[in-house]
C-alpha cells in the first residue's frame, strides 16, 4: 500500500515537472543572474556605507565622552 502511494507520488511529480512546469530559457536565466548580481552589489555597498558612517559617528561620540 505504501509502496503504491510512493510510486504514484513519484509518477505524478515527474509528469508535472515534464509537462506542466514552464522552464526559463538560457537567456532568461542569464538576465536574472545579472539582475541578482547587480542588486547584491548595490545592497552590499549600502550596508558598507552604513557601517562606515556609524563607525565614524560612534568614534566621534566616544572621543567627546
Amino acid at each position: 500500500m505504501a509502496k503504491l502511494k510512493i510510486q504514484n507520488y513519484v509518477s505524478e511529480s515527474y509528469d508535472e515537472l515534464v509537462h506542466k512546469v514552464s522552464w526559463p530559457t538560457w537567456n532568461e536565466l542569464q538576465n536574472s543572474a545579472i539582475v541578482v548580481s547587480i542588486a547584491s552589489l548595490i545592497i552590499a555597498l549600502i550596508v558598507y556605507l552604513m557601517d562606515f558612517s556609524f563607525q565614524n559617528l560612534l568614534q566621534l561620540f566616544y572621543k567627546n565622552f
